[in-house]
């Protein structure tokens, strides 16, 4: 999609502006990242998870950025109307995705399906964020007092546990979301698939 004079201005601003706070709320979706027990974690995404929280490179690509941060913004606007926000989270999802290995669309419908946009989101099971993670991740990778409420822990650990689940599931994406969900709900990746195709499609 190509992106006027007019309008690259404003998204250049909104990344600095920075974060605007949200107001804490219940998940609208029960799902909770893989609700294994601790004890019972494959030791291999324990040590991708690690590894993952490790890393902390900037976004690769700020033209192509800018370009899907301006189409996806004005799609996320009714829902999150703080601009400077907004575009953050964006630009971290987009990031957090593409060091993953997953399609950022992709990872936008989990969130959607996930939490709704609720970066503060609990569900009945206790996952947290925007992509609902489990608070035990926190111990497995050393850093229990950090916040799945922040945005590039919570992304961070979500996509990294979803591209294991992708992976090992050899690239069928419902087998891994199946996964990710942890309850194996069968319409959940039809729920994500749905709101792929008509909302976070990629332009």
């Amino acid at each position: 999609m190509k992106i006027t004079q007019s309008i690259l201005p404003i998204f250049l601003i909104a990344f600095i502006v920075g974060n605007a706070p949200v107001c804490a709320a219940d998940a609208t979706h029960p799902a909770a990242v893989d609700s294994t027990p601790a004890e019972q974690i494959d030791p291999e995404l324990r040590m991708l998870v690690k590894q993952a929280a490790l890393e902390t490179d900037s976004f690769p690509d700020r033209f192509d950025g800018e370009v899907w941060l301006a189409d996806m913004s004005r799609r996320l606007a009714t829902r999150l109307p703080q601009a400077g926000y907004r575009v953050e989270l964006l630009k971290q999802v987009h990031y957090e995705a593409t060091r993953a290995g997953l399609s950022p669309e992709v990872v936008l419908s989990v969130i959607d399906v996930e939490s709704n946009f609720n970066q503060y989101a609990i569900s009945s099971a206790g996952a947290r964020g925007l992509m609902q993670v489990m608070p035990f991740w926190l111990k497995e990778i050393g850093k229990p007092g950090d916040s799945l409420f922040r945005l590039q822990t919570n992304l961070r650990l979500g996509c990294t546990i979803l591209k294991y689940y992708l992976d090992k599931e050899k690239g069928n994406l419902h087998a891994a979301l199946k996964r990710y969900n942890g309850t194996r709900e069968r319409h959940y990746p039809l729920k994500v698939d749905k709101v792929l195709r008509t909302r976070w499609f990629r332009q």
